[in-house]
């Protein structure tokens, strides 16, 4: 917790401003995000949602609040029906399995687990009762089983979005109905159809409609007045708009602080979308990329710009990450081999260096007031920790040189409040990850191995071929070996004093690298077409995108080039 007082601001979607965030209850915060249709593996855009409002319930805890993090699963939807007779499968049993899958990528991408986790199927009574409040209240009307919300009840209808009733998309998500009063109108029931799950009502068999859902769950774990209310920016309009209506319409006293809303993912520069077949699941990047790179990635661009997602950029992020587990790694052995010195050098005179401490002071203000700043990400990892990082390296180089006990003490107490201080800015971020510092190195080993389709056997027997050229005095072949390692991903390092090669992942050139992490997945996706942002919303300004360091150039094996 931090003990400084910040004046924590967020863009509220509903006033198209950033506003300084002050919740209902003092000391405690309730939020609730719209989680996923259950029916695939979930991909890129899902985790771009879901980081961000991880980060957000991080920093609200880190803050101080007391965080109640509300996620829903849809598990009933004409699509996961559609798609369980596409497989021959039973929908409940379909929508299970792919909510522990997701499960499961959230807790590969470092996302903490929500307070609850509600399933639409295990919250029946809840919903009925609120369609039920809607009806006695005079906002909606039943045909032949089926039961509509009428917006024209509710003469706010659209003041999230900023359309005009008749701008209104209807069937969305699904088929247009004449029998409704106005096409706007969409469903809070479903009759029953033959060979669908169904529960009974007082309108008859049926199952909900998509929107009432999200009103009922929050509703029911948080009270229908709570402090944030986020989602992807697709979700502004319809979704959210709808839930506004019938939650009002269920209950007058209905109030959210604050619409939060991320923005979209493009591939390529190209929107990500089913019909252009160029949307991945979370599941194909992290096969090839570590986990913690696609999180890196996505934290280092503002969580409400659109993001641009390539095979050059996550691989700039994957090495970005390597090199920040390296230097943990690196602190820690050293520290370890200095560990008695650090303790001599507590009970005489070693001390803070003046620079490590000013670094120290400025990574933790930059923490502080860039996420206070609406979750300001990227200049925390393009400046801030960067330096942190290059000052821990240059405490190692003092460590490793001969030199007086006083700086080596020094040296050595700087490097151990540098690795706190960052241990605890990549805690915050979700990019401390809990296995140790040599497994997620080894982690990120095997995953270049696998981009670069090569085995651990072929890059040692390139590293031996490349000791013979060089003893041989045949420095075009062993430059050669270098070069096609590298544009594989796969970077040789000799280690000084030593006649030893060792390997690590970087990025690869250009020509080689392929247009995507996978074949694009053209079958069903894991949540519909991402469409554009409204018309009539004021979009955010684009934050600053993460800053992309230049590839280090190749080491030559020539004796007149000086070794790196």
């Amino acid at each position: 917790m931090a003990n400084e007082k910040v004046e924590f601001q967020v863009y509220n979607s509903m006033t198209r401003q950033k506003e300084v965030f002050i919740p209902k209850e003092p000391g405690k915060v309730k939020m609730y995000v719209c989680g996923v249709t259950s029916y695939d593996y979930s991909h890129i855009g899902h985790a771009r949602a879901y980081v961000a409002f991880d980060l957000l319930y991080r920093y609200l805890k880190y803050l101080g609040y007391e965080v109640v993090y509300v996620r829903n699963f849809t598990d009933v939807d004409d699509k996961i029906i559609r798609r369980a007779n596409e497989l021959g499968e039973d929908p409940t049993a379909l929508s299970g399995r792919y909510c522990q899958e997701f499960l499961k990528d959230m807790d590969d991408l470092q996302c903490l687990q929500p307070t609850h986790q509600p399933r639409v199927t295990e919250h029946m009574e809840q919903i009925k009762e609120m369609i039920a409040k809607i009806m006695a209240n005079g906002c909606a009307y039943t045909i032949n089983g089926d039961v509509y919300f009428s917006v024209d009840s509710f003469p706010e209808y659209g003041r999230l979005s900023g359309r005009k009733l008749e701008d209104n998309r209807a069937g969305e998500r699904v088929e247009v109905d004449s029998r409704k009063k106005n096409p706007a109108d969409f469903a809070l029931w479903k009759s029953a159809k033959p060979g669908e799950p169904s529960w009974e009502s007082p309108w008859g068999p049926g199952r909900p409609g998509w929107h009432i859902e999200c009103s009922a769950m929050s509703a029911h774990y948080l009270t229908h007045s709570f402090d944030i209310h986020g989602g992807g920016m697709d979700l502004t309009f319809p979704h959210h708009e709808n839930e506004i209506a019938q939650s009002c319409a269920a209950c007058r006293e209905s109030n959210i602080s604050y619409w939060m809303h991320n923005g979209f993912v493009n591939i390529d520069d190209e929107k990500m979308s089913k019909s252009l077949g160029n949307f991945f699941t979370i599941r194909e990047v992290t096969r090839l990329y570590h986990p913690l790179a696609l999180r890196y990635f996505l934290l280092g661009n503002h969580y409400r710009s659109p993001v641009n997602y390539s095979i050059s950029q996550i691989e700039i992020a994957s090495e970005s990450v390597f090199y920040i587990y390296q230097t943990l790694l690196d602190s820690e052995e050293a520290l370890s081999a200095f560990q008695q010195g650090t303790e001599t050098a507590k009970n005489a005179k070693g001390r803070v260096t003046p620079q490590a401490q000013e670094c120290i002071n400025k990574l933790r203000n930059e923490l502080k007031t860039k996420l206070s700043d609406d979750l300001h990400t990227p200049t925390i990892l393009n400046a801030a920790l960067q330096e942190a990082l290059k000052l821990m390296n240059s405490c190692l180089t003092i460590l490793k040189k001969k030199q007086q006990k006083q700086q080596h003490l020094s040296a050595s107490l700087s490097l151990t409040e540098l690795l706190k201080e960052v241990k605890a800015v990549l805690d915050v971020l979700g990019l401390l990850a809990g296995s140790t510092c040599a497994e997620v190195l080894q982690q990120f080993k095997e995953r270049a191995l696998k981009r670069a389709e090569l085995t651990e056997e072929d890059v040692l027997h390139a590293i031996e071929e490349r000791a013979l050229a060089r003893k041989n005095k045949d420095f075009a072949r062993s430059d050669q070996i270098r070069t096609d390692l590298a544009a594989k991903g796969i970077s040789l390092m000799d280690i000084t004093g030593t006649t030893e090669t060792a390997w690590r992942p970087c990025v690869r050139s250009i020509q080689e690298q392929p247009a995507s992490p996978a074949q694009p997945k053209k079958s069903a996706a894991a949540v519909q077409e991402q469409p554009v942002a409204p018309s009539r919303q004021k979009q955010p300004s684009a934050a600053p995108q993460q800053e992309q360091p230049a590839a280090a150039p190749a080491q030559q094996d020539h004796p007149t080039v000086p070794p790196q």
